[in-house]
């Protein structure tokens, strides 16, 4: 059995590292190609990618991990035992290549299609963000780690993030339009959903297409805050699923969707 508390400071550690390698690039003139869907990749990605699955090959050898740069590669997963790491080495590769700071390293682990574990790092805020059942923590520019949590919906209206580079216009007004929204925010990469567990947001919906390894880590750090993340119907987001590609989602800042729902109205 897997011990996800005693994993963390390890996981912390290595979430730092793999960021620490993005910056390197980040202060260069670095090239940028595109991958076989059309999305960018960078010499970050693939430093970063590699650190994490060493890392993990030392910390947990009999867990196997699915990587996002791997995968565009072409290659298989076994997941049949139903627990496996899903890495994104750089979540926001455009916004790393617009280098407006939006981008992040995101680590999660999964147990029966459910992220039970999950770091989340912001090189350049410095922001590491850390989960494990019933436990979720902040650690601001190298400050001891502080807990996080979701927080009520406020008298004033919700705080709404939206993508900065993926907006489904059109489903994302229509998806709001019933709330009482005090602020609309847009803002790049996985960040979002760390914010709402952190309690500086209170809803993050996401239409369009994403990745299984581009939610993992904030779901699990949403989960272990008090919130949680599903479909746009409200049913369960579940993991494993064939190519590991996600519907549409929104991350709520509330262990159950009808919960802010009711407390918004």
């Amino acid at each position: 059995m897997t011990d996800h508390t005693a994993l963390l400071p390890a996981l912390g550690l290595l979430a730092r590292r793999a960021g620490a390698a993005i910056l390197e690039v980040y202060q260069t003139d670095f090239t940028v190609r595109n991958k076989d869907d059309a999305s960018p990749v960078t010499e970050a990605d693939l430093r970063a990618e590699a650190i994490i699955l060493a890392g993990l090959a030392e910390l947990t050898p009999d867990i196997p991990v699915v990587s996002e740069e791997a995968a565009a590669a072409g290659a298989r997963f076994d997941v049949s035992q139903g627990r496996f790491w899903l890495v994104d080495p750089l979540d926001g590769t455009k916004e790393f290549v617009a280098r407006n700071g939006e981008f992040t390293v995101n680590i999660g682990l999964i147990e029966n299609g459910v992220p039970v574990m999950g770091a989340l790092f912001a090189p350049v805020p410095n922001r590491l963000f850390l989960a494990a059942p019933g436990r979720a923590t902040v650690e601001d520019q190298g400050a001891p780690p502080r807990p996080i949590a979701v927080r009520p919906p406020p008298e004033a209206g919700l705080v709404v993030l939206s993508s900065r580079s993926h907006r489904d216009s059109e489903r994302f007004d229509t998806f709001i339009a019933p709330l009482p929204v005090a602020a609309l925010r847009r803002s790049g990469s996985s960040l979002k959903f760390a914010l709402v567990a952190a309690g500086e947001a209170d809803l993050y919906p996401r239409f369009g297409r994403t990745m299984e390894w581009d939610t993992a880590a904030g779901h699990a750090i949403l989960r272990a805050a008090g919130g949680c993340m599903t479909l746009p119907d409200g049913s369960p987001l579940r993991y494993g699923k064939e190519g590991f590609l996600n519907p549409s989602v929104v991350a709520w800042g509330a262990p159950r969707p009808g919960r802010i729902l009711k407390e918004a109205d």
